[in-house]
């Protein structure tokens, strides 16, 4: 479905340094005053992102300078009669002006160099001077004020380029690079491939070029999910051209390509494909890949993904996840058969068309010769993980991990549901929550999961790096520069705060 773009957010950063605070919207700012002789401990950004009449958003970036801290309390004083009355990825106080972030229990390790950001949520006016001083831990801040007016940076410098995206394998339960490092994807999913060839608007929703890739990684991303429609690709008779076969695969590895160009890891999904299914829960009645169906098709999936795995089996930082969202639960008359179904495919009960199960897909992907990683999410739209170890697909390559999706209005959506069924697939194979989100344009949820996430390790992507209203579904841009929605503030800010 796609919405209206948002209006961007009126965004004003002040920037705290040694002895100066730099106001990018022409506030004039008191010097920051330092104990004398003492050493540069932090630096702070304080940001305020959005406002309205009565309230304002705002967040704080705290960067150590100094030694490694096990727990952090950062504080500082709101001028006027501004009061804190909400606030994520820090535990917020207030006493008179005084305001206090005090670090979670995920976020307390703040090394040297390292930054943490929280936000939080104000009655009274945004605009107006920032706080003129920070503290961490009870000593003022400070730290290198950086180039000043008569020093600019050299415009001819250019930056250094990032990494590239480590090459992911599999070692037991977690994701290790090619140095046996553990490692995690986080991001976004970047959604548009799946819908706009079907429905012949063009093939990506929105900018993907060069600057859009790097509003992503600006968030500290380190992963970008990008959805597939599997008539596109394969250049399908009802698919207008020229958002099809060569035109729409060359869109995708040119996307795949800035995502990698940008050190991140791109994850290739199929989302959307063909065959009829009118029964409960049906997306469509459609037989073309116009919408979500159950399961994938025996009579065009497999080739979809030779297709594909013959194009990246020789980028192997490039992830394949096998199909978004499979619910052959909601049509077949047992759990038990939904899982065989699942997993073998073939004539499924309440499923009018021939399937193909993971096992036939891991099969395609793997008889091109192709290693890259692969992810299997499992029922009731990749929610319900509770026999998937039981039905893993066999993979000769022993490089498959378990994908999951999450939102507010899932079945298992809560704490006592992870750690009953989640917890024992994790501890078997690497976890990948796909999709995490919630319908409220809020963040309370994602980030009850990114911290069960966090504590043991786990990866997640939120849904979805689009403009769409945050208020009809999760949108976490207003804007493809990168401005966040009141939804996606808390995934960038937890992002930002991780050292991934």
């Amino acid at each position: 479905m796609r919405h209206p773009p948002h209006s961007p957010h009126l965004r004003h950063v002040f920037r705290l340094v040694l002895a100066t605070v730099l106001a990018t919207v022409g506030i004039t700012v008191a010097p920051v005053v330092t104990a004398s002789g003492s050493a540069p401990v932090c630096t702070v950004e304080y940001t305020t992102t959005s406002q309205w009449d009565g309230g304002f958003q705002g967040s704080v970036t705290l960067t150590n300078l100094g030694s490694s801290v096990s727990s952090w309390s950062l504080g500082f004083d709101l001028p006027g009669d501004r009061k804190v009355t909400q606030g994520w990825n820090a535990r917020w106080s207030q006493s008179g002006r005084t305001v206090t972030a005090a670090n979670e229990t995920w976020n307390g390790t703040l090394a040297t160099g390292a930054s943490v950001s929280a936000g939080f949520l104000a009655s009274g006016a945004g605009t107006g001077s920032a706080p003129d001083t920070f503290t961490l831990n009870g000593t003022p801040c400070g730290g290198d004020p950086g180039p000043g007016p008569t020093d600019p940076p050299d415009p001819t410098d250019p930056p250094d380029p990032p990494d590239g995206p480590p090459v992911l394998k599999v070692s037991g339960n977690k994701l290790v690079d090619e140095t046996g490092a553990t490692r995690r994807m986080l991001g976004v999913n970047r959604s548009g491939g799946e819908f706009m060839c079907v429905q012949g608007h063009g093939i990506f929703d929105g900018p993907v070029d060069d600057a859009s890739v790097q509003a992503i990684a600006d968030w500290n991303a380190n992963t970008v999910r990008i959805p597939l429609n599997e008539e596109c690709w394969l250049g399908l008779d009802n698919i207008d051209p020229r958002y099809a076969g060569d035109n729409y695969i060359n869109a995708v590895k040119d996307l795949v390509q800035r995502v990698k160009d940008h050190g991140m890891t791109p994850m290739v999904e199929l989302h959307w494909t063909w065959g009829q299914y009118t029964g409960n829960s049906a997306g469509c009645s459609d037989v073309h890949a116009s919408c979500q169906k159950p399961m994938p098709d025996a009579q065009y999936t497999p080739a979809f993904w030779s297709s594909v795995a013959s194009t990246f089996k020789d980028e192997p930082t490039v992830v394949f996840d096998l199909f978004n969202e499979p619910y052959p639960d909601r049509a077949t008359p047992t759990i038990g058969q939904a899982w065989t179904c699942w997993r073998d495919g073939g004539t499924c009960p309440g499923i009018g068309y021939e399937v193909a199960g993971m096992q036939d897909l891991v099969d395609a992907v793997r008889a091109t010769g192709a290693g890259n990683l692969i992810l299997a999410g499992g029922l009731a739209y990749s929610n319900d993980l509770g026999r998937w170890l039981q039905h893993k697909p066999n993979d000769p390559a022993g490089n498959l991990a378990a994908a999951w999706h999450v939102y507010n209005f899932n079945v298992c959506a809560n704490e006592d549901c992870w750690n009953s069924t989640l917890a024992p697939v994790a501890a078997e194979v690497p976890l990948v929550a796909g999709e995490i989100g919630e319908n409220t344009c809020s963040h309370g949820f994602a980030d009850r999961v990114m911290r069960w996430f966090d504590d043991r390790g786990l990866s997640y992507l939120g849904w979805t790096w689009n403009t769409w209203d945050c208020s009809s579904g999760p949108a976490l841009i207003s804007n493809y520069d990168g401005t966040p929605t009141p939804y996606g503030i808390g995934l960038r800010d937890h992002l930002r705060a991780l050292d991934n």
